[in-house]
């Protein structure tokens, strides 16, 4: 039994009988919580829950199936440095499974962004980009208030560029290595 506590920041409560609706529900009717309370004035909820048999995201469907709802932020990111569908696949798994008070990350390759719903208490946009570039990605700055630059397309003109230069580099070293190699078979030498 893996016992964890964690804070969810609830809305939508207009009395302290909301508190106690919001307490019965997870305490009776959710599998795998074994406390809960709920701060009417903080619009706090504090759910102690066994993680081998329930999940944040059961916690927060028992929450809003009571009526009310569990304030979450959501953040699109631009990522750089995917080559392939499977790089979009492993940036999902580290968000979803490794990075605490992430909900839901969805990464698109075709059009380099993570879109990414979290629990604002436990997660920020400093730490999904951490773990993002944790596992071997870039992350586009975002432009400056009033700036007119793309963060986007200086970060893909950036990827151009060291793209170009790495084909260059290996060009250099091919030709010589396939004239020397080659020059005999073609009568260079």
């Amino acid at each position: 039994m893996t016992e964890k506590q964690i804070l969810l920041p609830v809305r939508g409560m207009t009395c302290a009988n909301c508190a106690a609706t919001i307490e019965r529900t997870l305490k009776k009717k959710t599998a795998g919580v074994s406390d809960a309370a709920v701060n009417y004035a903080t619009e706090i909820a504090t759910v102690t829950y066994d993680a081998d048999s329930t999940d944040v995201p059961s916690i927060i469907a028992a929450i809003e199936k009571s009526g009310y709802d569990v304030a979450l932020e959501e953040v699109e990111i631009p990522v750089t440095g995917m080559t392939c569908a499977n790089c979009a696949l492993t940036i999902e798994r580290t968000l979803n499974k490794k990075t605490p008070g992430v909900l839901e990350a969805s990464v698109n390759f075709a059009t380099e962004h993570a879109v990414v719903r979290y629990l604002p208490g436990i997660a920020d946009q400093k730490v999904i980009v951490s773990a993002i570039e944790k596992a071997g990605y870039g992350v586009a700055e975002t432009a400056a208030a009033g700036s007119d630059e793309d963060p986007e397309a200086i970060a893909r003109q950036r990827e151009i560029r060291s793209q170009t230069l790495k084909f260059w580099s290996g060009v250099a070293f091919a030709l010589p290595l396939f004239l020397f190699s080659m020059g005999r078979d073609f009568g260079l030498l």
